[in-house]
């Protein structure tokens, strides 16, 4: 299975993506991290796309953590996609604290104009990053079948 963890920034994907890890044993990309498998963005991508086709063929399960909309081009048909949300508050406040408590004017605004960003996507359902429980989108994958 592929899952696709998509949301803005500090909406909780990466502690979302951990519960999958833990639950599933699965490998998890973030990201670019894609862009290690080869020395061009291209080629890397490629690689990638193939690599996410034949894991869902064999029945493993990677988990890609998206924060750009770029990046939701490399998952193949079929994946399972999870919008991460929170509302602009709390991600201001969770990206203040990765900034050691300072939230800059223009960080603030492009916070703002990202805000929303992924809502209009089809998921297979929705998890709010700062009041949901990754324990019940595990069992909702784990029903799903």
């Amino acid at each position: 299975m592929i899952i696709g963890i998509i949301g803005e920034n500090c909406t909780g994907k990466s502690t979302l993506a951990e519960a999958l890890k833990q639950a599933f044993g699965a490998e998890v990309y973030s990201g670019k991290d894609y862009l290690r498998l080869a020395k061009s963005e291209g080629e890397a991508a490629a690689l990638f796309k193939e690599k996410l086709r034949q894991a869902a063929a064999a029945g493993e399960t990677i988990v890609y953590v998206i924060s750009e909309p770029a990046q939701t081009a490399l998952l193949p048909a079929g994946a399972v996609k999870i919008l991460c949300t929170a509302d602009l508050d709390t991600i201001k406040e969770r990206f203040k604290a990765r900034m050691h408590g300072v939230l800059p004017p223009p960080v603030a605004q492009m916070l703002e104009r990202k805000h929303g960003l992924f809502d209009s996507g089809d998921y297979f359902l929705r998890y709010d990053g700062a009041h949901g429980d990754p324990a019940q989108v595990v069992a909702a994958l784990r029903s799903r079948g």
